[in-house]
């Protein structure tokens, strides 16, 4: 095969790729024309026909575009820019998954897909509501398909595509060589921090639930564009009550991955990314909640519209938050911009204008409410909560629009200094009030009430403190704001248990919001308790400036770690002990010794793998390692090292030994199995040698065990010494010579001089933070008993 037929055979998958996002976005176009034709004329079956057509050829299309995408990173074809910019041969295949929504490409095919999937659920399962709500997926499909094509049209770019050859992409003189391919031999690489399992779950779940907002938003503008104001409200809910249960479950997976990627000390550093994803998780819990409120009393219905909108509406604006550029280096998630920021705000107001136009065009048919609810009432309380949860939401948003507000207005307003202080001013209160709701709202009823709610809230209310006084007393929290969230979060976990007693006996699908609110308790105490009560036991005790670039409370936070050298932190005396053979993508093995109060005695031990890896664009990206107890967790991450690894060996030493002697080392022994007189060695020069023997030792340290085969050869008349070296014993040894009068031959040990090497770490105990992992699990299980819940009265009235 000439160089011509291999280059076009590995340009057949950007060709296909690209075919098929023009025909996907063509198939798009027609679908969404054809649904509205079809809504509108149902009784005109050809428009039908034409609708599904087109929209089953966008499915096995998209599937396409996945597919050859996949493809080029899978194959390593580093002459597309994408597969060159994201991916590397050395990743492994689950690594390679996460390549593929690294980029912004990678990420709208994701949101595509997805669509897609839940576009074939809708189109089996949306019965009278198929066509309207159809035509607002795919007119959705429309412009995220846009977002793939790359054309340049009158000068204006539109989209990016994920399938443009490297040459067009970065321009440079080795791309005028014809042979420029076999000079690029790697490709550029996955981003150190998302080398993690949680991003290989993370981002898919994440965009799964950012895709299942529209179908709660296309029953709305199904609702207004039918005139049917009510009847939306039924196949909706469920699907709203999946985007809450998916969006937070993506969230919180986000908080996992921080908490083990990031060195920042935590799960939630409120990054503007973050937070772009927490505002419409907020909105859509309000919105559920009024929902429910009208399903029950017939109030608020107007209200729920606009909470299931904005919901939407927010995600396109978090889309244009993340991907636009504007958030520079305010946030670790940020992409760079790739000039579709005009583009993204098409996007976003394009739905903004559909939404105010059949709001307005409605306006005077919706149902209002019949009367104002009573305020001793569960309704009442949960439209409160409501409220609170989206003056919390908009708290959020403006905070984090900043850029954007300098950018539009040519201001230039600063961030908050301390962002975490700033965001937890405000959002502690909040969170008091809407875990008092969560408690006080289920011990009432709906619409009337009598003396019998008043006196379980006073009850369970009792009990809280009694309980809360104790957690405080045992946590030693004096802080108001501690005080009044540990109440609260405990209220909603007392009366929630209280008012689930009724399902256990057979109706547990009833119990999901109960579920829901003990999970959500749970997790406000995880999170006061592992915050307020964190412990910093790395305290820098030496007095001296560890690292040129640490403030003066980095510098107290951190402690200096020489290898083989024990040192005291805290209750732990810890050890520098080991470290892995790349310096490059590096882990440092560091013991922990517990040490029992008052005495010398140990009471455990165990050991961490902190990761630092060494890289060429970002300088050091560590990766922490944590030790999990049921009661607390040990984090530990390393901050500084040493900006190469030493080479130098000390302490030579000259052993004459015959077979099956053994030589004592530092911290173990070596024993001599073989001498082979037949050595062969590849990677050695041989060239000219008239002898060559090896030595076959076997190595036994205190980590394991490991074979050496130093070598000794003559090359006219002159000795050559081959070293062997085995870097996880830190020993070299070294074939010296052979005495056949005694038929011994003299090896020379070595130890790897570690007085060069340390690390600078540094170390926090986060007491009860299981209480935040089980909270969200909880949550989320009250979510599906929620969903499970409402699919099964759906399928009744259907029956």
């Amino acid at each position: 095969m000439n160089e011509v037929q291999f280059i076009g055979e590995r340009l057949i998958y950007g060709n296909l790729g690209h075919l098929a996002v023009v025909v996907s976005f063509g198939t798009a176009i027609i679908s969404t024309f054809a649904y509205l034709f079809a809504a509108n004329n149902p009784q005109e079956k050809s428009w039908q026909k034409i609708a599904t057509a087109a929209f089953y050829t966008h499915t096995i299309s998209v599937l396409s575009v996945v597919l050859m995408l996949f493809l080029i990173i899978r194959l390593h074809l580093f002459e597309y820019h994408y597969a060159w910019q994201h991916s590397s041969t050395d990743l492994p295949l689950e690594y390679m998954v996460s390549c593929f929504w690294e980029g912004q490409e990678g990420s709208f095919l994701l949101w595509i897909f997805w669509h897609v999937v839940i576009g074939n659920i809708l189109v089996r399962s949306a019965k009278s509501w198929k066509f309207e709500v159809m035509a607002v997926v795919m007119m959705c499909q429309i412009v995220l398909t846009s977002m793939l094509i790359g054309v340049k049209i009158l000068g204006y770019k539109i989209g990016s595509s994920p399938f443009e050859l490297l040459r067009n992409a970065i321009e440079g003189p080795i791309f005028k060589q014809a042979d420029y391919l076999s000079k690029i031999k790697d490709g550029n690489g996955l981003n150190p921090l998302l080398q993690n399992y949680w991003m290989v779950i993370h981002p898919p779940t994440l965009f799964f639930g950012f895709a299942t907002t529209i179908v709660p938003f296309a029953y709305v503008i199904a609702g207004l564009w039918k005139r049917d104001y009510v009847g939306w409200l039924k196949p909706a809910l469920p699907w709203a009550l999946i985007s809450v249960m998916v969006l937070g479950t993506g969230i919180i997976m986000g908080g996992f991955w921080a908490y083990e990627s990031l060195s920042f000390g935590g799960y939630w550093a409120w990054d503007p990314v973050e937070n772009a994803s927490l505002v419409p998780w907020l909105i859509l819990i309000a919105g559920v909640h009024v929902m429910i409120i009208y399903k029950t009393t017939g109030n608020a219905l107007i209200v729920g519209m606009i909470l299931i909108i904005s919901t939407f509406l927010l995600v396109l604006y978090a889309t244009f938050l993340t991907r636009s550029g504007i958030l520079g280096n305010a946030s670790v998630h940020s992409f760079t911009d790739l000039g579709m920021s005009g583009q993204l705000l098409l996007f976003m107001f394009v739905f903004l204008g559909l939404s105010v136009f059949m709001l307005v065009k409605r306006w005077k048919e919706l149902p209002r409410s019949a009367k104002d609810e009573d305020a001793y009432t569960r309704e009442f309380w949960m439209f409160i909560g409501s409220l609170v949860l989206t003056i919390s939401a908009f708290q959020i948003i403006l905070t984090t629009s900043l850029p954007v507000f300098n950018k539009v207005f040519g201001t230039n307003m600063a961030p908050p200094s301390d962002v975490i202080q700033h965001y937890n001013k405000w959002q502690m209160p909040m969170a008091i009030i809407i875990a008092l709701l969560t408690g006080i709202a289920q011990l009432l009823k709906y619409k009337k009430n009598t003396r019998e709610g008043l006196i379980n809230i006073l009850t369970q209310a009792a009990i809280s403190i009694v309980l809360s006084a104790v957690a405080m007393f045992l946590l030693e929290l004096k802080n108001w704001f501690y005080v009044g969230l540990m109440f609260a979060s405990v209220y909603a976990i007392v009366a929630n248990l209280f008012t689930m007693r009724p399902y256990l006996t057979g109706k547990f699908k009833m119990a999901g919001a109960n579920v829901a609110h003990i999970g959500f308790g749970l997790l406000l105490v995880g999170v006061l308790v592992s915050s307020a009560n964190k412990q910093v036991i790395s305290i820098n005790q030496s007095g001296m400036q560890l690292n040129p670039e640490f403030d003066a409370q980095a510098n107290m936070e951190h402690v200096y770690l020489e290898k083989g050298k024990s040192l005291r932190m805290g209750d732990y005396e810890i050890e520098y002990k080991a470290d892995s053979t790349e310096w490059v993508n590096n882990y440092f093995q560091v013991h922990y010794k517990k040490i029992k109060p008052n005495s010398n005695e140990v009471d455990y031990e165990f050991d961490l793998y902190p990761n630092a890896q060494i890289n060429p664009k970002m300088g050091l990206v560590a990766n922490p390692d944590t030790k999990h107890y049921i009661s607390h967790d040990v984090f530990t991450y390393v901050s500084s090292v040493p900006k190469e690894k030493t080479t130098k060996f000390v302490h030579e030493k000259l052993h004459e030994v015959k077979l099956g002697d053994t030589i004592y080392t530092n911290d173990g022994y070596a024993i001599l199995e073989n001498i082979n007189s037949n050595a062969k060695e590849s990677n050695l020069d041989v060239k000219n040698l008239s002898l060559l023997i090896a030595a076959e030792l076997k190595v036994y340290a205190l980590n394991g065990t490991y074979s050496a085969t130093p070598m000794y050869g003559i090359r006219e008349n002159s000795e050559i010494k081959f070293e062997s070296i085995v870097d996880e014993a830190k020993l070299r040894f070294k074939f010296m010579g052979v005495n056949p009068q005694t038929k011994t031959i003299t090896i020379e040990t070595a130890e790897q001089d570690t007085s060069g090497d340390f690390i600078i770490m540094k170390a926090i105990v986060f007491p009860w933070i299981n209480f935040v992992w089980a909270g969200t699990i909880i949550m989320i299980v009250g979510f599906l008993l929620a969903i499970w819940r409402r699919l099964s009265e759906n399928q009744r009235l259907r029956n």
